[in-house]
């Protein structure tokens, strides 16, 4: 393991600087957009402004919404909020009716309106062949006498006749896929009852169009060629090349979250400045610098060459958490700083119970190497009891908190985990290769003073000078 430490140790820190600083880097997008997207720094809205839209939650048919109508549906488009890849939105309620959302640095704000403002109702809505007919019968242009045209795509579907055979709810998953020609369509799985009731319609009706309705808007109305009893099925559009990917995101995302207990309404959008503005965050990063700083100034000061490793270590976390935060990506509000600078006390905090660990071995007359050893062992089990609280604490946070309170808690997850791995591993590594010297291995450049030596411990370091 020591042989393939300094490799390790290698490796990740010119990965880390590569990240922070190359531009123009990306990775392949994991969401359902696919593609690829930028590795870069991301800021809050306190930090950098975004959008401000408010919905209003409209009644149906004389029915008003409740307030666990009106809970659900702010639920529901924070999710897909979420989906696009927009971090930390505000989605919160106001009022008995208003729902408003806050997205940060959004880069197409039509797309996000668009998809939140979608109830998400779709229905699957059997077209009879004895009343539709093809658009162009029997290679006329024309339609025979008494039957209808079949809706194309973007039409509104207002045949009063035609009852849903299902609806949205009956949808178990949904994801961009390519069928067989390469085309991009929308692959759906059903329930038990969709699935069910679309096999046997199916296997009933071969010959017949379905139309996949959306909002009361057509999205597809494909032909039935044969039976589909399996539960899959997919949505096709835009053409031979099949949707546009943003399309079918969307349309993802919607089926994926399901429908809108109520229909809203938007009532007003707003770009919002940045809340703090550049101005605070230039002074957040000096106050940053400058804590830095002087937290450097006291492990050199108190501890002297170790302190001065414990730098170089600290250094390191740097740069291999910013890193981090870029490749996820982190949304750096005033809370994920406040939990970025928390995060670096307590890397600080590993390596102090470590070197006082290891001076109470010195002070009894272990040498250099033995009681930094021994220093690292004795302050594991603290080092590890306080890290795993607060990562208990961390990930409850997380999981229970806020938009704001899970990205605080994201980046105190992230730089405890960091901070244990700098501390132990790096650390150790250097200290190891210091002690080596024997021009290093006096106690008093690992904060000893020669007063605090006894017996054995003081003759042995007069005979070394």
């Amino acid at each position: 393991m020591r042989k393939t430490t300094p490799f390790l140790i290698l490796a990740v820190g010119l990965l880390a600087l590569a990240i922070d600083l190359l531009p123009n880097l990306k990775l392949p997008n994991t969401g359902a957009a696919g593609g690829t997207r930028p590795i870069e720094t991301k800021l809050g809205l306190d930090l950098r402004g975004g959008l401000r839209v408010e919905y209003q939650v409209q009644p149906v048919e004389g029915v008003t919404p409740s307030a666990v109508d009106v809970a659900t549906i702010r639920d529901i488009i924070e999710r897909r909020v979420n989906s696009t890849g927009v971090a930390e939105p505000l989605v919160q309620t106001q009022g008995s009716d208003r729902i408003v959302v806050e997205l940060p640095g959004v880069s197409d704000p039509d797309a996000v309106r668009s998809l939140l403002g979608t109830t998400g109702r779709l229905d699957f809505v059997p077209l009879p062949k004895d009343v539709y007919g093809s658009v162009d019968v029997a290679g006329g242009g024309g339609s025979t006498p008494g039957i209808k045209v079949v809706p194309v795509k973007g039409e509104k579907l207002v045949d009063p006749d035609l009852k849903p055979l299902f609806s949205g709810d009956q949808i178990a998953s949904s994801n961009v896929a390519t069928d067989q020609g390469g085309a991009r369509v929308v692959a759906f799985t059903l329930k038990d009852q969709g699935a069910s009731l679309f096999g046997t319609w199916t296997s009933d009706n071969i010959g017949s169009y379905f139309a996949i309705v959306l909002d009361g808007t057509v999205v597809s109305a494909p032909y039935i060629q044969s039976a589909i009893t399996g539960g899959e099925g997919q949505i096709t559009g835009g053409g031979a090349a099949g949707f546009p990917l943003a399309e079918a995101t969307n349309l993802v995302t919607v089926l994926k979250f399901g429908s809108l207990p109520f229909p809203i309404a938007e009532i007003g959008v707003t770009e919002v400045k940045a809340t703090l503005g550049a101005s605070f965050l230039g002074q957040a990063l000096f106050a940053g610098a400058v804590g830095i700083l002087l937290v450097f100034l006291f492990m050199l000061l108190h501890y002297r060459l170790a302190g001065l490793v414990a730098n170089a270590a600290l250094v390191f976390y740097i740069i291999i958490v910013l890193a981090i935060f870029r490749l996820i990506p982190v949304t750096l509000t005033l809370a994920g700083v406040a939990g970025f600078v928390l995060s670096i006390g307590m890397a600080v905090d590993a390596n102090i119970l470590i070197f006082e660990r290891s001076k109470e071995e010195l002070r009894i007359g272990k040498g250099v190497g033995p009681a930094i050893e021994a220093g690292f062992a004795r302050a594991w089990n603290s080092i590890l009891d306080s890290n795993v609280s607060s990562l208990i604490t961390a990930f409850i946070l997380f999981y229970f908190g806020s938009s704001t309170i899970k990205g605080f808690a994201l980046v105190l997850i992230i730089g405890v985990l960091c901070s244990m791995f700098t501390a132990i591993t790096v650390t150790r590594f250097i200290l190891r290769a210091v002690i080596a010297r024997r021009r290093f291995a006096s106690p008093y450049l690992y904060g000893i003073a020669p007063g605090d030596l006894t017996g054995a411990a003081a003759a042995a370091e007069a005979n070394r000078g």
